[in-house]
């Protein structure tokens, strides 16, 4: 292993009680418990500026810092009209190769299963030489929560699953990719990645 893995989730709703930053939360708590390092990034506080080449600014520092700190990331937005949240969109817009060689869960908030949010998540993950869970968590709010607590019992498993595999599967990724990335072998997608 090369250390303690360091998981950040990312929330992408707008919402301050959203039901997907509420399983976000849980799934970083069960990821703690599971010896990860873990930090919330609420987009909607994180007054990210919308995706132009070469943009600046302490907002957008800020969140690269915590990008950078981060060696796997779980993804969580609400499903708006079958895609994810514009917030969620604008951030993936913003990095591509800080995401090589990471493991990302996904967490949706949907009335119809959120699988083509999840699809829309991974295809920009993979573009950016990511690595994806097999599966992610799908909730809905009127069937999964009473009263603001989560009483799906089927869906805390999947969300214990979901840590535990991010964790297990995250420190083999980072600790291969890591070997990569110092070794000289051409035919792993990491030698793209040395510094020169």
């Amino acid at each position: 292993m090369t250390g303690e893995l360091k998981v950040l989730g990312v929330a992408g709703s707008m919402r301050e009680n959203s039901y997907s930053l509420k399983v976000l939360r849980m799934a970083l708590e069960e990821a703690q418990k599971r010896g990860a390092q873990t930090r919330l990034l609420a987009l909607r506080e994180a007054d990210l500026p919308m995706y132009a080449p070469n943009a600046s600014s302490p907002a957008l520092e800020k969140v690269t810092k915590e990008v950078e700190w981060a060696d796997a990331f779980i993804l969580a937005s609400p499903d708006y009209h079958g895609s994810m949240s514009g917030l969620l969109k604008n951030f993936l817009d913003h990095f591509y190769e800080e995401f090589a060689g990471k493991l990302f869960g996904y967490v949706v908030a949907s009335h119809e299963k959120g699988l083509t949010v999840m699809d829309q998540m991974r295809t920009a993950v993979r573009q950016c030489y990511g690595w994806s869970l097999p599966y992610g968590v799908s909730i809905s709010g009127v069937q999964d929560f009473t009263d603001g607590r989560l009483t799906n019992e089927h869906i805390e498993k999947r969300i214990r699953t979901m840590a535990r595999d991010l964790v297990v599967y995250g420190n083999m990724i980072k600790t291969q990719f890591a070997q990569d990335l110092a070794g000289a072998e051409e035919e792993t997608f990491a030698a793209r990645y040395r510094q020169a």
